[in-house]
């Protein structure tokens, strides 16, 4: 959430984000409506002052003169009680219309309305030359490795079972990147899946991702598409000591998406599934260190990228792009033979303080107290790091090689052998 403040000492900002962003929100009511909840508060609070004055008088006062003040205090109490009803329901309204806003984006992220005006800054590894690649699904399939026609009964679209050497990759990649982000200051962590509503709203999902979430209506609890979430609430209303930040954790969980909005898109194999494993960086940062956390995060996930040889780009995601909670994101995409182009498997971004203020953490530094800010990454992102390796590793005989470095990685030289 931003900071209210906005709308009275940077309106000109808030009015460029919006309008960076596409959207069609009307300030003036945003205006009107803080006022009109500022100036309920004064005129409650006001009245809150009376009441305690007369309590004084009734204190003092004598028997005759007592009567008249305890109805007259009665008489406040009521109106005292109404006004901070009153306040209690505008606070709402109003806030309830201000959460819609998204963050402030960087003035360095890139204008735009789609992924196709996201800012290429560089690529990385070499492309090997094929003819005619075959998809993941077809070489996975034919090596018994993959089986979404099964899940498809069992399931419905869009899930997989995974079978042999991917699994054994799988395993082996999560416990190669916990290790590698342990070394690097992040908290191995395996946390709950099921949320409440409170953390979804507060990372930013709600309400504008709601029909991507998986809902379990009877237990009032909600699936997570990623472990940002609970990652992120974890330290929900917590006061966090500025010298221990940044405290950083690695979250492994199992993430679950509706892909609402998406038929016909990806539907083939494992790109895009209402199921898969995730390794997630995220990290509580001083403020003025957060642009440095943000470029940390991403040469981390290109440090492991690289050391699975998958070539890769890196993009500068466009104002139009991001999501409600970033202020600045970079993607990650690998080259994928059979698209013949790149798509994203890694995302980090770097929220300021939107989920921070949404959460109420905040950090303290010498007695003083201010909100902090979050960032979040995207380690390795299983199901898409398994096509990358086997698109980019198959020989034209449906063979999928590993090199030695690759192989010592992930256990298995060649799948299905």
């Amino acid at each position: 959430m931003l900071d209210p403040a906005l709308l009275k000492n940077d309106l000109e900002t808030l009015k460029l984000n919006i309008s960076r962003r596409n959207l069609n929100v009307d300030i003036d009511f945003l205006i009107n409506l803080n006022e009109e909840r500022k100036k309920l508060r004064f005129e409650a609070e006001q009245k809150r002052s009376e009441q305690k004055e007369i309590g004084k008088e009734i204190a003092t006062a004598d028997d005759k003169s007592k009567e008249g003040l305890l109805s007259q205090a009665s008489s406040i109490s009521n109106e005292v009680k109404a006004l901070f009803e009153k306040v209690d329901q505008k606070d709402e309204e109003f806030f309830n219309n201000w959460v819609k806003i998204p963050n402030i984006i960087s003035e360095t992220s890139p204008d735009g309305k789609s992924d196709s005006d996201n800012l290429e800054i560089k690529k990385i590894g070499n492309i090997k030359e094929m003819k005619n690649p075959r998809d993941h699904l077809e070489i996975a399939s034919k090596l018994n490795l993959i089986d979404v026609e099964k899940a498809s009964e069992v399931s419905g679209s869009r899930f997989a079972y995974l079978f042999g050497d991917l699994v054994k990759i799988e395993f082996n990649l999560v416990s190669w990147a916990l290790n590698k982000l342990s070394d690097k200051g992040f908290t191995p962590t395996v946390p709950p899946v099921l949320v409440r509503e409170n953390a979804l709203y507060g990372t930013g999902f709600f309400p504008d991702d709601a029909e991507q979430v998986y809902e379990i209506p009877n237990d009032d609890l909600f699936l997570v598409g990623t472990s940002e979430v609970p990652l992120a609430a974890l330290h929900t209303n917590e006061i966090l000591n500025i010298k221990n930040l940044p405290l950083r954790y690695a979250g492994f969980s199992t993430c679950f998406r509706r892909e609402a909005g998406t038929y016909g898109k990806d539907t083939t194999g494992i790109f895009r599934v209402h199921q898969f494993d995730k390794v997630e960086m995220f990290s509580f940062c001083d403020p003025v260190k957060s642009k440095e956390e943000h470029e940390f995060i991403l040469s981390v996930e290109e440090e492991l990228l690289q050391a699975l040889e998958i070539p890769y780009r890196v993009v500068d995601v466009c104002a139009g792009d991001l999501g409600a909670s970033a202020a600045k994101k970079f993607d990650i995409e690998a080259w994928i033979p059979s698209q013949n182009t790149y798509r994203e498997v890694t995302s980090c971004s770097n929220t300021t303080d939107y989920q921070a203020r949404r959460l109420n953490i905040r950090a303290k530094d010498e007695g003083s107290t201010s909100v902090l800010h979050t960032l979040n990454g995207t380690a390795i992102a299983v199901g898409r790091i398994l096509i990358a390796l086997i698109e980019n590793n198959q020989n034209t005989d449906g063979s999928v090689v590993f090199s030695d470095k690759v192989a010592e990685i992930i256990g298995v030289e060649q799948l299905g052998k």
